[in-house]
């Protein structure tokens, strides 16, 4: 138990959402959590409500396609709260737009923040994880990229490739201790989800949960809930997988 309550966990899109729920079920099972979010106010109350309840928490503002803002930031957590061992990559943003008008300025902005943004992270934890020999990796990708998207072919398309580089990263860094594992969440409702119903870009709530086999919208802590196992002690023998957290729905 005391291992596990000085393992260090870097959550990107801390401030909201999936996100913010990760975060505090994380630091619910020990873990010393740093919330990494562009909005760092955002971040910063996150991480001082942790530290109200008992928790220790730091909260940092960063973009995530900053590559130099990202490595200045696991330093900052690294010198505050230890080295990284466990990542959950849910930064990220949704775009809807007909395919023939997309630009390609467009389609750069949803890649570097949806793949690029979730290769930068990756990139800088693996290293402690490596020193340590242990580490858990939960990237965060979309129903979307499973079955395709007409009006999201950049946003389905970046989110493939986080399926891609979740296995990618599984096999390669297996035998250090490491675990990749994905979750294509569909069927949230999450502020992200609110912004685009309010865009006219996605249906009213009660729309898209009929046609949810379970009958109902998820939640944040759904997914929260199946991070913080995936990134546990007790999921060692789980890599490379991709887990629909969906209630049910069909690709």
């Amino acid at each position: 138990m005391r291992e596990q309550q000085t393992r260090v966990a870097v959550v990107t899109g801390g401030a909201s959402g999936i996100g913010e729920a990760t975060c505090c079920h994380l630091a619910a099972a020990g873990r010393r959590v740093a919330v990494l979010d562009r909005d760092a106010e955002g971040a910063r109350r996150v991480a001082e409500e942790l530290q109200a309840d008992g928790h220790q928490a730091v909260g940092l503002g960063v973009d995530v396609t900053d590559r130099p803002g990202i490595d200045d930031a696991f330093a900052k957590v690294r010198a505050e709260l230890g080295p990284t061992q466990i990542l959950v990559t849910a930064a990220g943003m949704v775009a809807f737009d007909d395919f023939a008008d997309i630009t390609p300025e467009r389609w750069d902005e949803v890649v570097a923040v949806n793949l690029t943004g979730t290769f930068h992270p990756c990139q800088a934890a693996l290293p402690d994880m490596v020193a340590a020999g242990w580490g858990r990796i939960v990237t965060i990708s979309s129903s979307s990229a499973q079955r395709g998207s007409p009006r999201n072919a950049h946003y389905a398309a970046a989110k493939g490739g986080v399926i891609v580089l979740t296995r990618s990263l599984a096999r390669a860094y297996a035998p250090a201790g490491i675990t990749v594992n994905c979750i294509p969440p569909s069927a949230i409702e999450t502020p992200m989800q609110h912004a685009s119903q309010q865009r006219g870009d996605l249906p009213a709530n009660d729309v898209i949960a009929a046609t949810v086999p379970v009958g109902h919208l998820g939640t944040p802590d759904d997914i929260a809930f199946a991070a913080t196992f995936l990134a546990s002690e007790h999921a060692g023998f789980i890599t490379g997988q991709v887990l629909g957290v969906n209630g049910g729905s069909v690709l």
